[in-house]
């Protein structure tokens, strides 16, 4: 009985399509063609980068997930350097051969090499499998990232703001003369 082997390696150019197929979710809503085009460019823009890296593996030799790695800080405010292994996907057909555990191993591999004391990842809030994996592997919760367009955090930001003061600010004395007005009835009829 043979084994079959799940190998990593760097991403190229040519794995732009199966990086957009795999990533759909998380790269700008665009055509695939656009998605692909622009990993291309990012791929191309990590030939020299020491920070950041995108490792892809195979099972089989064929296309089976990837991730981006990135040695960064935990946050802009906090320094504490930090491997970020960002988008760890796995391909379906090939959820629990030891994929993700690969590539989160490459992740922590390069911290260690690094000398970075830390590992980060992100799984969507629904993915109930992504985030039990990372549980099991030690990943605790940090901080709930929370997205929304422009548009809609204005309208409710718009929608939740006081009604404008009326001449005078005349609106705002009103309410707190029937506060005052409230409270010493209501210690009046303690007392």
């Amino acid at each position: 009985m043979t084994r079959t082997q799940v190998s990593l390696r760097m991403a190229v150019p040519s794995d732009a399509p199966d990086l957009a197929d795999l990533w759909t979710d998380v790269l700008r809503r665009t055509t695939v063609e656009d998605q692909a085009a622009d990993l291309e460019l990012i791929i191309a823009g990590l030939d020299d980068s020491t920070v950041e890296r995108i490792i892809v593996a195979e099972y089989d030799g064929e296309f089976a997930g990837a991730v981006y790695l990135q040695a960064t800080t935990l946050s802009p405010l906090n320094l504490e350097p930090v491997v970020r292994a960002l988008s760890p996907h796995v391909l379906p057909r090939f959820q629990r051969h030891g994929i993700g555990s690969a590539l989160m191993d490459a992740a922590v591999t390069w911290a260690e090499e690094l000398g970075i004391g830390h590992v980060a990842t992100a799984a969507v809030a629904g993915s109930r499998d992504a985030n039990r994996f990372m549980a099991r592997i030690a990943l605790g919760p940090y901080a709930v990232l929370r997205v929304a367009t422009t548009h809609a955090v204005r309208s409710r930001l718009s929608a939740h703001r006081r009604p404008a003061q009326s001449s005078g600010g005349r609106q705002l004395t009103q309410v707190l003369a029937a506060r005052r007005s409230m409270r010493r009835s209501r210690a009046g009829a303690e007392g």
